[in-house]
């Protein structure tokens, strides 16, 4: 076992690297985007336009597929993280918030509608002085 992480260990602390800036980056983006969220997103069964629905259909292609291949890339950090320091699960979660397909609001909202999620979003929100989430249904 020493074995594998003598030989491999250029590509550990790049791993580790990787897992420390995620860590942090979750840290501090997760609250951001959580308090950005309008009160009445989950209020309703439709989704909101995304921001860049008007653009030109190359810049709007562009955006989906960079920020798809986001997602992608935080899925198989997330995995590897699984093995290694960091946070795994929590980065295979927004890797899947990035990605596009069907179902995702449902998903969105059945999370948010946990007990524990619902709480700790408000909870988020309070701090940086904004209404709950309204999940009127």
């Amino acid at each position: 076992m020493l074995e594998f992480f003598q030989l491999h260990e250029a590509a550990i602390l790049w791993l580790t690297g990787l897992s420390v800036i995620t860590f942090i980056g979750t840290l501090i983006i997760v609250p951001l985007l959580v308090v950005r969220i309008p009160a009445d997103y989950f209020a309703n069964d439709k989704r909101h336009p995304t921001p860049w629905a008007l653009h030109h259909p190359f810049v709007r292609g562009t955006l989906l597929f960079s920020k798809n291949l986001a997602g992608y890339v935080l899925i198989l950090a997330g995995i590897l993280m699984l093995l290694l320091p960091g946070q795994g699960l929590l980065t295979i979660l927004i890797g899947v918030m990035l990605l596009d397909f069907p179902g995702k609001f449902r998903l969105q909202k059945w999370l948010v509608t946990r007990r524990a999620v619902l709480k700790s979003i408000n909870w988020l929100r309070k701090r940086a002085n904004r209404t709950p989430l309204n999940l009127d249904f």
